[in-house]
């Protein structure tokens, strides 16, 4: 268990997805807590996701990278607790230019685990589903038994990164812990994900591209359940463990895709059927029985109620969402989607 009233947090990746909302929660949570959010602002790194702490005292803004040892280790010696959100996260993009991943999420993540080590601090790794693989129909969802078996070089280089954080347990005794979740939604959500995309490209009064059949199965978390998750695991998980969180919400991609349709009023018309990417995995689930026996953790926020949730959410904050969509994210876009 750690614990103490007036906790400094180093969260990276903070004005990423589940950073940002990582960071809301602490500090709406905990009124005696600190935070650095440590973001390189790189494409998916958005400030505005953070404007809401813009003048509050205990969040501190830093703009860098990961693989800054000098910056990283000087920010570093100044927390209590390291939470590690930063990273390359996108499996298409991956595949279009894998050698930013390793130096994102390998060698970043050694440069976070060394000034660690050197400062005697608590380090949790937050980490993806993708890692284990890929699910039959009919196979049991991943645990925290299930072998590493990643398939693009997106879940390889977040497998690496897993691998270094153990061994820093297991060499140094850093106290760690890992935890490896579902896929996330909710807000300030980059919009080259599925819901985000979905959601903006409707409003917009553009089509839904759907790669493939539609049929890959995601097991899909809300943010706020994740970020709950993360808080739990930090304060009270056994130090050197490793914590699978999932949603409990299994569904076929397509299904999501009608169900925002149906949200918004729209009808499947405006689906449009794209070529399937490269080694796209067809089932993700996840088993949380472990976080939730053990910390009493369990996702609180139904997917319909949560998609609902996020559609309300993307059309209340189009001005969050259509200045991400700026020329860099086009030119990705259309290579992604329409020039295939």
């Amino acid at each position: 268990m750690f614990t103490q009233n007036n906790m400094k947090l180093l969260v990276t990746g903070g004005a990423g997805f589940i950073g940002s909302n990582f960071v809301h929660h602490i500090l709406e949570t905990y009124p005696e807590y600190e935070v650095i959010t440590l973001d390189a602002l790189t494409y998916a790194g958005n400030l505005e996701s953070l404007k809401t702490f813009e003048h509050e005292s205990r969040h501190r803004f830093v703009k860098g990278n990961i693989t800054d040892a000098g910056l990283v280790d000087g920010l570093v010696a100044e927390c209590d607790v390291v939470v590690h959100f930063a990273a390359e996260t996108h499996v298409d993009r991956s595949i279009l230019e894998p050698s930013i991943f390793i130096e994102t999420n390998v060698l970043g993540t050694q440069v976070l685990l060394e000034a660690a080590r050197k400062h005697g601090k608590r380090f949790h790794h937050v980490s993806t589903d993708e890692v284990f693989g890929a699910l039959g129909p009919h196979d049991e969802p991943f645990s925290e038994l299930t072998p590493y078996d990643p398939r693009s070089p997106y879940s390889a280089s977040k497998a690496g990164s897993d691998h270094l954080v153990r061994a820093y347990f297991h060499t140094f005794d850093l106290p760690i812990t890992i935890s490896n979740c579902s896929n996330n939604y909710g807000a300030y959500h980059f919009p080259e994900k599925l819901i985000p995309l979905a959601i903006t490209n409707l409003i917009e009064g553009k089509n839904v591209p759907v790669y493939g059949d539609g049929r890959q199965v995601r097991d899909w978390l809300h943010v706020k359940d994740h970020c709950r998750a993360i808080d739990m695991i930090i304060h009270h998980g056994r130090i050197g463990e490793t914590y699978c969180v999932g949603g409990d919400g299994e569904r076929e991609n397509i299904w999501i895709v009608k169900k925002i349709l149906e949200e918004m009023g729209l009808g499947e018309d405006r689906l449009e059927y794209v070529k399937d990417r490269a080694g796209h995995d067809r089932r993700y689930a996840i088993n949380h029985d472990k976080i939730t026996e053990e910390l009493g953790w369990k996702p609180a926020i139904s997917l319909e109620e949560g998609l609902k949730e996020t559609v309300s959410w993307f059309q209340d904050n189009q001005d969050w969402w259509q200045a991400v969509k700026d020329g860099s994210y086009q030119e990705y876009y259309e290579n992604q989607y329409i020039k295939r």
